[in-house]
């Protein structure tokens, strides 16, 4: 049995993402001490990082918006006039809660993330539980929106609306000392579930109600909200509906596609996420010598320090190869044909979409993602469809949707759709 913190025990259970090449900065006066926290029940604290009014929440989808986009196939001008100005200011928490590790034993970790609750004067609202995509950086998670330019646009777009936003940092990242969880199923699932019920108890010191539950992630996060889904459902916690934006939803055929089928479309920047996946897979499945098996030797030290944060994404590139075929050893390419090897089976283990759902669910794709295929994002709806799960469909975001352009379609159509479950 594994454990899932708080009085739950229960079972608890690669792929990539992209990761934002613009990284922002805390400001100083974004934040407070340490000892500001305040304590709740479980193993749960939070402090309030700051409040974004509405003319900060506005101009998160001017100036952030173009600034996100400044290297995608669609430009910021494409969403003009797509999203409506900010109603409410926000409130920002980061939160402080205990969980365990459960490829690890069930090993006590502190874990962080975000809360951000809108300032309507309600005490009962819908909440949006968001996964994060891929970072390359400790702190570009949601527990610093100020770093995290998909954080500020999914508070902007969703917390401005009326809606609590809870975002998770997964192991490895925010406040977190452990070596980064990339892709690590069982750990995704009970860091996300954990915040979750930390971010109850949250609003019920502050005589809060969550109102109907929603899930949403893009890219990794999407990976992350599959996963997220099926651990909610098998625990009996209802999800009203869930949308997600290039879900990488079968590591396995994505990977094997990366190393052994390379197309001109492909990321420069998939060597980075294949090594944080390889040493988070080395470090939490215990699987001794992994790296050093995949890697070629000339770029070996250059991809532990960028694992370890002592290099950043531009060193890093400099040092090693924008192709996998450059950067891996041809004997573990090779290793793909047939997917035996442990390696291959922990990422086919990790699947994000092979079990029978209930929940109504969106995936939106794009046709000209650099990261993760068409064929790997319409996973869930044929999955689902051969089942008779619940109803589940994907969504084109368009001929030139890339990464990051589809994460931006998801956010702006996603909410309309949620908009109409609560009008049921």
């Amino acid at each position: 049995m594994k454990i899932i913190s708080g009085s739950i025990k229960t079972g608890i259970g690669a792929c990539v993402l992209c990761f934002n090449l613009i990284i922002g900065f805390l400001p100083q006066s974004f934040g407070q001490a340490d000892n500001d926290y305040i304590k709740v029940s479980s193993g749960v604290q939070y402090q309030l990082i700051g409040t974004y009014d509405t003319h900060k929440l506005n101009e998160v989808f001017k100036k952030d918006l173009e600034d996100f986009l400044q290297t995608s196939t669609v430009g910021s001008k494409a969403y003009n006039d797509s999203f409506p100005p900010a109603t409410y200011p926000v409130k920002l928490y980061r939160v402080k809660y205990n969980s365990v590790i459960p490829e690890l034993s069930n090993r006590p970790v502190v874990a962080s993330g975000l809360i951000a609750i809108p300032e309507n004067g309600s005490d009962s609202m819908p909440l949006l539980m968001y996964q994060h995509g891929t970072t390359f950086s400790k702190t570009e998670a949601p527990s610093f929106p100020e770093n995290s330019m998909e954080t500020k646009i999914i508070v902007s777009r969703f917390a401005s609306q009326g809606y609590i936003v809870v975002c998770a940092d997964y192991f490895g990242k925010g406040m977190s000392d452990l070596p980064d969880s990339y892709l690590v199923l069982n750990s995704a699932q009970q860091a996300c579930v954990d915040m979750l019920f930390a971010a109850n108890s949250i609003l019920t010191s502050k005589k809060i109600k969550q109102g109907p539950l929603f899930l949403t992630g893009w890219s990794q996060g999407g990976w992350a909200t599959l996963v997220l889904l099926q651990k909610l459902e098998s625990l009996g916690i209802t999800v009203t509906a869930t949308a997600t934006a290039s879900a990488p939803a079968d590591g396995l055929v994505m990977y094997d596609r990366w190393f052994n089928n390379y197309q001109p479309i492909d990321a420069v920047y998939l060597p980075g996420c294949i090594t944080l996946q390889i040493q988070a897979q080395e470090y939490y499945h215990q699987q001794v010598g992994l790296t050093a098996s995949a890697i070629r030797p000339e770029y070996l030290q250059a991809s532990i320090d960028f694992y370890n944060s002592k290099i950043d994404w531009a060193t890093f590139r400099k040092l090693t190869k924008d192709k996998l075929q450059d950067y891996l050893k041809p004997e573990f390419l090779a290793s793909g044909n047939t997917c035996e090897s442990p390696y291959w089976q922990v990422l086919d283990k990790s699947q994000a979409y092979r079990w029978r759902s209930h929940t109504p669910l969106y995936n939106y794709y794009g046709g000209s993602d650099e990261v993760v295929p068409v064929f790997i994002a319409r996973l869930p709806e044929t999955f689902q469809k051969v089942l008779g799960g619940g109803p589940t469909t994907a969504v084109y975001a368009g001929d030139k949707a890339d990464h990051r352009a589809t994460f931006i379609y998801s956010v702006i159509h996603a909410k309309n759709w949620f908009d109409q479950f609560l009008k049921k």
